[in-house]
């Protein structure tokens, strides 16, 4: 269960992200650290997220904190890089993953869930594309719920 303060820290710290170029991917806020650590994952969607990415966001988002002054009581602040997402979700991650043993859920026309494993070819505005044992199947956009990562392969 998230902290009850994680939904302000996130309406604060979006517009400081977007403001420098970055986009808040998720917060979270260990009590049970002393100090607490409140810990916020950035995201480059220029480029791959750096260091100087979170220098320059802890910086920022610092000020910007203690001026609302939603943490009453003292707390580290700890700005890093969610990783690799398993999720596939922007033309980015299919062109980088392409390749890559993936796992395409959809939704079939009886309302049943289905799930497709092979390695990503491509994605265009109607399908993605999947090779299987050498054979490509096309998958229609429309019935893809998500596409991921295949850690099991």
């Amino acid at each position: 269960m998230a902290h009850p303060l994680i939904p302000q820290v996130i309406e604060l710290a979006t517009p400081v992200a977007e403001s420098i170029g970055l986009e808040v991917v998720g917060a979270a806020f260990h009590t049970n650290y002393n100090p607490p650590v409140l810990r916020i994952d950035i995201r480059n969607p220029a480029q791959d997220t750096g260091l100087d990415d979170c220098e320059q966001m802890s910086r920022v988002l610092e000020a910007t904190l203690d001026a609302a002054g939603i943490i009453p009581d003292r707390y580290v602040l700890e700005i890093s890089s969610p990783g690799v997402s398993h999720l596939l979700t922007n033309d980015r991650d299919f062109s980088s993953f392409k390749g890559f043993p993936v796992v395409v859920s959809t939704i079939e026309l009886n309302q049943t869930q289905r799930d497709w494993h092979g390695k990503l070819v491509r994605r265009d505005e109607t399908a993605v594309y999947l090779n299987q044992k050498g054979r490509t199947i096309k998958i229609a956009r429309e019935q893809v719920m998500k596409v991921q990562l295949d850690e099991e392969r």
